[in-house]
């Protein structure tokens, strides 16, 4: 059994009446907080936000709104059966996605979290969420903070100083792929205009058996295979099962959150027939483009307008793990239906559209911010060498040689506070104190797998993306409004260079977020303005949390086998 697996016959736990979360009672799709005199014109006056717009430079100011989103997470084990086979899973409140949490551009979010599991450290993590001078609010054990014990609690408090799309999963272990993950949205302006926002699409891989139970098949041999996939939770699989269903009203534009939360799948989103206009990317507006059918990577988001304009009747919707990174028992099979006005819902008879099996992001040509930011001079850069090794007869990712490796015990945050620390080199620490300087960071690879990479704490700049190619004095970095966003790939046998400013001081991790490979080393982090960021932190919420695990791992006899992220 792999360290704090979910026990093969392990029943269900019952467990108190939950809390429910704070109903979300702010705007609707286009912003009660819209301007009487900012009528929408993506060319001349962008969707307005009280005294703010789409052309606000959001990581420079925000809207304080004085408001708090507060929200009740207990984690649990549960039986459940997303797609009809029943699994034992880690969950939210009993569901599979956990509750969405919604907010206003400026609203502050808090969410109390208790660990009711069996036999399982915790904590969640905010993807995506900028915590500026918040580091410790990141969510990551053994980086910003120590796993929360069974039986204890914790509260994160962070401002929604973005606005758009995106998810929070645990940080601890695979825990996060058992179930424990759900949606945020982040009500602001959009760079074209709807008429009704349908909020989140989340598409997930699903297993029928636990991570922790497959960990050791993708560490020693090729990734397993995952069963089927789900679309908010829900897919069909044999004779059991239910598909998700929506229903569009002739003539109406509908926003779509898409989202994917797997741990080793990238899918191409579309609704046959039908033509996508995107918006935004993670939490970026970008200039409006069309398409039919998307790529979502790992960790990424894509928020999509959709026009009821064909003719009334049923229409698949798919969400089709692309083959060349992945493999899925149900490969044309995760399907929702949409079905327009009051008509009955019936089996579609639709066909998808063509398209090229790969797994490629959006060409960069199509993703343009709205908000023009430009590229400084580099006062730092590193690169960094994707490798693979063996070790005792499983697979570890190396970045320059190291496999990365921190203590749940002793988060780096806890160390970077004490000024005897000694890291050590598999910790993959740069250290970055420039107040305000630029960082370019190359993540190159010789290895034929495309890796989806995330960057905590930052937008960064994508400045070249490259396959079959080698970084090197004579790329071609584009330091002109390059896109920004928070997970990009890095291509097959080729590199990815970002950029991004040292303005945030803290502990950031980076790392690939495909789950297996998270797991297996594949991470490093920045220390970022080390001298600052005691400041910014709950020195005693930090240390009693990791007093109650250091005292539950050792009472438990738990060892951890994994990277520690």
């Amino acid at each position: 059994m792999r360290f704090l697996a979910l026990a093969s016959g392990l029943t269900a736990i019952a467990f108190p009446a939950l809390v429910a979360a704070a109903p979300y009672t702010g705007s609707p799709s286009l912003s009660s907080r819209q301007s009487d005199s900012c009528e929408f014109d993506s060319a001349t006056a962008p969707n307005c936000w009280g005294n703010y717009s789409l052309s606000t430079n959001w990581y420079e100011e925000a809207p304080d709104t004085g408001v708090i989103r507060e929200y009740w997470f207990e984690l649990v084990n549960k039986t459940l059966a997303p797609d009809g086979v029943e699994r034992m899973t880690l969950s939210i409140n009993g569901s599979i996605p956990g509750p969405t949490i919604e907010a206003d551009w400026g609203d502050t979010v808090v969410i109390h979290v208790t660990n009711s599991m069996a036999n399982n450290g915790t904590s969640i993590h905010w993807h995506g969420i900028r915590q500026m001078n918040s580091t410790d609010q990141d969510g990551v054990a053994s980086i910003t903070q120590c796993p929360v014990a069974p039986g204890d609690s914790t509260t994160y408090r962070w401002r929604a100083t973005q606005y758009g799309t995106t998810w929070y999963h645990s940080h601890f272990s695979l825990q996060a792929w058992n179930g424990v993950f759900g949606g945020i949205v982040i009500r602001g302006p959009a760079s074209a205009p709807y008429d009704e926002d349908r909020n989140l699409i989340v598409m997930s891989d699903w297993f029928h058996q636990t991570t922790d139970e497959l960990y050791s098949i993708a560490s020693s041999a090729a990734p397993p295979t995952a069963n089927n996939g789900l679309i908010n939770g829900l897919n069909v699989y044999e004779d059991g099962g239910s598909r998700y269903q929506t229903q569009f009203e002739s003539g109406k534009s509908y926003r779509l959150r898409l989202l994917n939360t797997a741990i080793d799948t990238m899918f191409r989103f579309g609704i046959d027939n039908h033509t996508l206009t995107v918006i935004s990317a993670d939490l970026v507006p970008i200039v409006p483009f069309e398409t039919d059918t998307i790529n979502v990577g790992i960790g990424q988001r894509y928020d999509v307008i959709v026009k009821a304009d064909q003719e009334p009747g049923s229409y698949w919707m798919r969400a089709i793990p692309q083959l060349a990174c992945g493999s899925n028992e149900m490969t044309l099979n995760i399907k929702g239906i949409v079905t327009y006005d009051d008509l009955a819902v019936e089996e579609p008879e639709t066909d998808p559209p063509q398209y090229d099996d790969d797994c490629d992001d959006e060409a960069l040509e199509s993703l343009v911010p709205f908000v023009s930011l430009d590229v400084g001079a580099a006062e730092t850069e590193q690169v960094m060498d994707v490798g693979l090794a063996v070790v005792n007869g499983f697979f570890k990712w190396t970045l320059n040689s190291n496999t990365f490796l921190s203590d749940w015990g002793e988060p780096t945050l806890e160390k970077v506070l004490d000024t005897d620390a000694v890291f050590t080199d598999q910790e993959n620490i740069i250290t970055l104190n420039e107040t305000n300087a630029w960082t370019y960071l190359v993540i190159e690879s010789q290895i034929g797998l495309e890796h989806p990479f995330h960057l905590h704490g930052h937008d960064f700049y994508i400045l070249a993306q490259q396959p079959g190619a080698t970084f090197g004095d004579d790329a071609e970095l584009n330091l002109s409004n390059p896109m920004r966003r928070d997970v990009a790939m890095l291509p097959a046998s080729g590199f990815l260079a970002i950029a991004f400013q040292n303005d945030n001081p803290g502990v950031w991790l980076a790392h690939c977020h495909i789950g297996w490979h998270t797991s297996q080393g594949f991470a490093l982090q920045l220390v970022e303005r080390k001298s600052e960021i005691e400041a910014f932190i709950d020195t005693d919420s930090l240390s009693d949390t990791c007093t109650t695990w250091n005292a539950y791992q050792d009472s438990a006899g738990i060892e951890q086998e994994d990277s520690g992220v």
